[in-house]
């Protein structure tokens, strides 16, 4: 199973990014997927989830809530985070991570309890 991400990039303040995150070698459908982030110095945080049972529900850092947008791609097991009004302090090597080890009753399942991870991309806001 591997997961890539891709859609990092550099962007003004106050600008916009699409990250995607393709899991190939996965047959079934990923009960979560979700987005996680690290910036220097810091431990890694949860950004948002989506779990495909139950309505698509999403969960979403405060921190980004309202500017954030986690979607997936139907049948498919992609997953995207839509970025808008970035700030500096958004800046971190983003990953994606889908399948978790045991089911959660909801919100950002933590990064130790997903099966797959993904190598990361690099967004840096400035």
């Amino acid at each position: 199973v591997q997961l890539v991400e891709s859609g990092g990039g550099s962007v003004q303040v106050g600008g916009s990014l699409t990250l995607s995150c393709e899991v190939s070698g996965y047959q079934q459908r990923s009960y979560v997927m979700g987005w996680f982030r690290q910036a220097p110095g810091k431990e890694r945080e949860g950004v948002a989830a989506i779990y495909t049972v139950g309505g698509g529900s999403t969960y979403y850092a405060d921190s980004v809530k309202g500017r954030f947008t986690i979607s997936q791609a139907n049948a498919k097991n992609t997953v995207y985070l839509q970025m808008n009004s970035l700030k500096p302090e958004d800046t971190a090597m983003y990953y994606c991570a889908a399948d978790i080890t045991q089911r959660v009753a909801g919100g950002i399942p933590p990064w130790t309890l997903f099966r797959y991870r993904g190598q990361g991309t690099q967004v840096t806001v400035s």
